[in-house]
């Protein structure tokens, strides 16, 4: 594992790979540093973990192997330009923005140790899915110890084209959006019925859990656990007929591949 990370950006996504790194003893506190412009940031991160704070990036990255750029997709160029050329060998470049390409990171920091990784925000809580992908500069202790601190978040697949990463982006890494708001709809709809919000919420909060794991553990495909809830006729069936009718899942298509376009626009604009 890396000896020294640093954080440039400790935004939500950055505190998250902090805190999961600690809560899962992956390292210590003392291994950790961040950067951040707001003051106020730096002391929540300072107060609640126990790392080591700056407003500047530069020193920052100085001491660490592991330099991950948690920042802003429209701060990545300022942030870029900022680190060019000061970066040694032997550091590796980690970076989790959206739609932030590899040949712009190479030649923005004109170093060529970098890794693209989309994670998204269930990671806060362990349960994440990280993409990440990496040059041929970054060595296999490196990978390994890129791998150890994914894991950390939840689970990780590698990819070896880099084009997979931006369609990450557009599903995984924006998904739990789609899925809060169908969560909502669907407590919505219990209380439109005449179900106490509360109680709507337990039920949908246990229900989506609970196939999402069903899916995962029997391995079945979702069309066949569908028709094992849909008899004919009935009220599953019913309710599917609307959701079709209404063209739910054309519209989750479009809005997955509005999402893959807008991550494409992003890393055009880093250049």
């Amino acid at each position: 594992m890396f000896q020294r990370i640093g954080f440039i950006g400790g935004g939500v996504m950055g505190e998250a790979i902090i805190r999961a790194l600690l809560t899962r003893a992956v390292l210590p506190a003392s291994a950790l540093m961040a950067s951040d412009p707001l003051a106020e940031r730096r002391r929540l991160l300072a107060q609640t973990y126990g790392i080591a704070v700056t407003e500047s990036n530069l020193a920052c990255a100085a001491e660490a192997d592991l330099v991950v750029l948690a920042i802003k997709p429209q701060h990545a160029p300022e942030v870029l330009h900022e680190l060019r050329g000061r970066l040694e060998s032997a550091q590796t470049v980690l970076s989790i923005v959206a739609g932030l390409t590899i040949p712009t990171m190479v030649a923005g920091l004109q170093h060529e140790a970098v890794v693209r990784v989309m994670p998204n925000t269930p990671a806060q809580i362990g349960e994440g899915m990280s993409v990440w992908t990496a040059t041929p500069a970054v060595t296999a202790p490196a990978r390994e110890g890129v791998r150890r601190l994914l894991q950390a978040l939840g689970r990780e697949v590698y990819v070896a084209d880099e084009r997979y990463l931006d369609m990450a982006t557009a599903l995984s890494g924006s998904g739990p959006a789609y899925v809060f708001l169908f969560m909502e709809a669907l407590i919505d709809a219990g209380v439109q019925i005449g179900l106490p919000r509360a109680l709507a919420e337990e039920l949908v909060l246990q229900t989506t859990l609970g196939a999402a794991r069903m899916a995962q553990e029997t391995g079945r495909h979702l069309a066949e656990l569908r028709n094992m809830v849909t008899s004919p006729g009935g009220t599953t069936a019913a309710a599917l007929f609307a959701f079709e009718e209404g063209g739910l899942r054309a519209t989750l298509m479009r809005g997955v591949l509005r999402a893959y376009e807008r991550s494409q626009e992003l890393g055009r604009g880093a250049h």
